[in-house]
């Protein structure tokens, strides 16, 4: 295990997802957190790294990364944490949404905020939903491509947010946390 060729990490964790958003690179740092060691087996993966504490999986694998249920970061964190210590920058975090556990999925949503804080990219992949964390930059999305956009504040207001190509628009316009003004309606149009 060395250190990210492509800058990408790839985490199974142990909640379900549809399947992969893409093809894994070559040289990507994939991941087992716990649970997530089923999802590697089932689609035929071998892992870099196996970690978690396996209340999850319900048994400890042969030469995984242990750590005790008693711990300050999920599992999930564990392994981003790993990943950028090994040099990666891009996270896609698969299983960490849709899981019976709704403080593990908001974890999750810290995890982005904490991997945009170190100035990565991450993506969090469920069954039907794909999340970020966009901190000052931007996000394209194909032409053609039609689907439901959320756009949320965070953190402290974020101004200055421009969205285009949506059914609303926005311009130059303020976030605020707390708030959901941007929720109902914001469906992409199809160009």
């Amino acid at each position: 295990m060395g250190v990210c060729v492509l800058r990408e990490c790839v985490i199974f964790c142990a909640a379900d997802f549809a399947g992969l958003a893409r093809p894994i690179a070559s040289g990507a740092l994939v991941i087992a957190a716990d649970g997530g060691l089923r999802h590697t087996q089932a689609l035929g993966l071998t892992p870099d790294v196996v970690l978690g504490d396996f209340d999850s999986l319900g048994y400890t694998p042969k030469g995984a990364n242990v750590f005790p249920v008693e711990k300050d970061d999920t599992d999930a964190m564990l392994a981003v944490r790993l990943g950028l210590k090994k040099g990666c920058t891009e996270f896609l975090l698969y299983g960490s949404l849709d899981g019976p556990r709704l403080d593990h999925t908001v974890a999750n949503f810290q995890t982005l905020q904490y991997l945009a804080d170190q100035g990565a990219t991450g993506y969090l992949v469920g069954n039907t939903t794909l999340v970020t964390v966009v901190k000052n930059g931007k996000i394209t999305f194909p032409a053609g491509k039609t689907g439901t956009v959320s756009v949320f504040c965070m953190g402290k207001d974020a101004q200055g947010v421009t969205e285009r190509g949506l059914y609303y628009k926005l311009e130059n316009g303020t976030l605020t946390w707390g708030s959901a003004t941007t929720l109902p309606g914001s469906r992409r149009r199809s160009k």
